[in-house]
């Protein structure tokens, strides 16, 4: 229960709920015991009739009177019992709202080299099947507890008033399944654990199948792709099935205890009334409505029982990710303004999950309004650097100053909110295109979006499209041409006309032609912002106010594009090659 103990703030933000619902159960129960007390006085009333010792209409009348007892007991106990579900079910719904948003805020503030360690479908059924396991315990689980211990109280006091001997040989049957229960519970507990990890595995297998669907049918290996998920849906399919033998021991061991303490009333009580000990035949048939009142209630022991191993483990590997302290901590809540001078000092930084060093004592600056081409080899450090622009990574060594203050010392929302970022790989949602390029500025008007659609020089292809803007695109923007999708992404950068553009080789899947339009848009419309461009391509650098070329994470050349035509080196070698190419069209 140690895990589940991170659900409590929430069990006391809805006491009040909770309360109510335990009071109307309790209640409830209460109604629900007229049942067996009205049953024992009809049989003493007939009882009486038989002896003679009252009348016709006095026995109807008292029959009458007792059944209508028990009928309306029953009704209201029923009323009752619809509000108890309302009140504690409802709290269980308030919780698995609260917990997956709890996840997903904390899902959203987790670095990158999180989402590199852990897998999409991992991630994606710790927040659906481990919450709604969790919602479990604090709906169902709960209630029926209540409802048990009540049940179990009320009917023991009852049951010791009316024959204390009885009693005590019904009950007998109760110690041997408690020992029986916490022998289960520890095995389900070990194998809900197993199973949740297998259902993890097959959710990120199925989520990179169908993210990649078009690689498996390019390759032709559907084949190879379907056996491999069902030996795995095989190996989850036996563990749920390991799981449902053991859970399967408690509901033939409960009706067996059950019927054995049914057999001890009649046998017992039986005896008794023969010897005189009870009064009326009407105790044994009370008892009998006793036990079997706690039939349910001892069966949903091992049911919630294993709820609650089931939850623990769900829990477990939600509290796993909820513990986990963001590597990028916004150090500053108070708004910061940023301009856009950014200065790098001997900036050296390495990956965690490869272990490779990115940049190594790199050093530049570049003032408000001006434009930075960053070229090079792949691999040689060049995203990086707008990475850590953005702060999605922290540096290891040296320093990098926007304003001529520490980027951790400036609040992380105005930073990320003053930067315009194009990916080298476009990203778009499933949604219109018309929202994909608004994500940048979700209060952008139509004719916001048109312009921005124009300058990315994406127009003309969008209302080629039936639905125009309101073209809803596949997963990843699937719909479109690459090109297209790098097009989107730089009018979703440009339309909250930030004050730090960051274009990650953006251009890449587009003709020369098109990108000269591109970049004279750009040109006009980072009239006073700080740019910063990465590319392969010297047409994209050319025009820059600086450029740097990296090699193996390390400023080889520096300068602009007329010094560095003129010197030997990589910029040089770039330029005369793609030069060459272009005659050659």
């Amino acid at each position: 229960m140690k895990e589940l103990q991170h659900l409590n703030k929430y069990f006391l933000k809805y006491k009040t709920h909770l309360l109510i619902g335990s009071v109307i159960t309790v209640v409830a129960r209460i109604f629900l015991l007229f049942t067996p007390r009205y049953v024992k006085e009809i049989f003493i009333t007939i009882e009486k009739y038989s002896d003679n010792s009252i009348n016709k209409a006095v026995f109807k009348a008292e029959l009458t009177e007792a059944i209508l007892y028990i009928i309306g007991a029953a009704v209201f106990a029923g009323i009752l019992t619809f509000f108890m579900r309302q009140t504690i079910i409802n709290v269980s719904r308030y919780i698995e709202y609260d917990l997956k948003n709890e996840v997903y805020a904390q899902y959203q503030k987790l670095s990158l080299n999180f989402y590199k360690k852990n897998r999409t479908g991992d991630l994606m059924n710790r927040i659906s099947e481990d919450v709604s396991r969790v919602r479990m315990y604090a709906g169902p689980a709960l209630m029926y507890s209540i409802n048990t211990i009540t049940l179990f109280v009320i009917v023991l006091i009852y049951m010791f008033n009316a024959a204390p001997k009885l009693a005590l040989f019904t009950i007998a049957p109760l110690p041997i399944l408690s020992i029986a229960i916490y022998k289960l519970s520890r095995e389900i507990h070990k194998r809900s654990t197993i199973v949740q990890q297998y259902l993890s595995k097959l959710s990120t297998f199925t989520q990179e199948s169908f993210s990649g669907i078009s690689v498996i049918k390019a390759y032709g290996i559907e084949p190879l792709t379907a056996s491999n998920f069902e030996t795995l849906s095989a190996t989850s399919k036996e563990k749920q099935v390991n799981l449902a033998k053991v859970q399967a021991l408690f509901f033939p061991m409960m009706i067996l205890l059950i019927g054995v303490s049914n057999l001890l009333v009649i046998y017992i009580g039986g005896m008794q009334y023969i010897n005189g000990e009870i009064e009326s035949l009407g105790t044994i048939a009370e008892f009998i409505i006793y036990v079997n009142m706690l039939t349910w209630p001892v069966a949903t022991v091992g049911w919630v029982t294993s709820i609650v191993q089931q939850a623990e483990a769900s829990q477990k590997r939600i509290n796993e990710f909820l513990k986990i302290e963001p590597e990028i901590k916004n150090n500053t809540p108070n708004h910061t303004e940023i301009t856009g001078d950014i200065a790098f000092n001997k900036v050296s930084f390495t990956y965690d999950d490869t272990n490779i060093q990115a940049l190594k004592d790199v050093s530049f600056k570049i003032n408000e309004g001006e434009t930075l081409a960053i070229l090079g080899k792949t691999g040689s450090g060049k995203s990086t650097i707008l990475d850590l622009i953005g702060r999605l990574y922290d540096v290891d060594a040296g320093s990098i100053t926007i304003n001529g203050t520490e980027i951790n010392q400036l609040n992380l929302n105005d930073l990320r909110n003053s930067i315009g970022y194009v990916p080298q790989d476009a990203f778009l949602f499933s949604d219109s295109i018309k929202n994909n390029i608004r994500f940048g500025k979700e209060d952008a008007t139509d004719e916001d979006v048109i312009k921005a659609a124009k300058n990315a020089q994406v127009h003309k292809n969008i209302v080629k499209f039936n639905q125009g803007y309101n073209t809803v695109l596949g997963e990843r923007g699937i719909t479109l041409s690459g090109g297209q999708k790098q097009r989107v992404s730089i009018a979703r950068a440009i339309i909250k006309s930030p004050k730090i553009l960051l274009f990650d080789d953006c251009l890449s899947a587009v003709d020369t032609e098109t990108e000269e339009k591109i970049l004279e848009n750009l040109n006009k419309l980072s009239k006073g912002k700080t740019t910063l461009i990465v590319s392969h391509r010297v047409s994209s650098a050319k025009n820059a106010d600086k450029i740097i070329v990296l090699e193996n994470g390390e400023i080889v050349q520096k300068g602009n594009h007329d010094s560095l035509i003129n010197t030997d080196g990589y910029y040089k070698d770039l330029y005369l090659k793609q030069l060459s190419e272009s005659d050659a069209k």
